[in-house]
């Protein structure tokens, strides 16, 4: 699951990380993070509906998005060039050199994760919105 997830940090208050605390200790959830998972799957749940539409509206592609090496030389090699969008993963392979990624992103908008090498984001950081 390490590979599927993305690790963040909260800063919670004293009396919420009691009170989640207080129902691992009483049962209802194996540990902290199971509660906050919880949490926000619920969150996530109640509002499926509005993160659909706006997907809709915004063209995002809705998961894990990859581009090889292979992908961007032949965007090159058409003359043309990406706006990525994507609610979810977007990853770009570890052999796309700095200089392809510049000449083949034009812009990209990534809700979620980004996974590309530094060298690569360091290429596209004034594309990355």
């Amino acid at each position: 699951m390490a590979g599927e997830t993305e690790k963040i940090t909260i800063n919670l208050g004293f009396i919420d990380l009691g009170q989640i605390d207080l129902l691992v200790q009483e049962g209802f959830y194996s540990n902290r993070t199971d509660f906050i998972r919880t949490a926000i799957r619920t969150q996530l749940a109640r509002h499926a509906e509005v993160v659909k539409q706006t997907v809709a509206r915004k063209t995002l592609v809705l998961g894990l998005q990859h581009y090889t090496r292979h992908d961007l030389e032949a965007v090159r090699a058409a003359g043309q060039t990406l706006q990525i969008q994507v609610l979810g993963l977007a990853s770009i392979a570890a052999d796309v050199s700095p200089d392809l990624a510049r000449a083949t992103i034009d812009s990209l908008v990534v809700l979620g994760a980004l996974h590309a090498s530094p060298a690569v984001k360091a290429a596209l950081a004034d594309r990355i919105h």
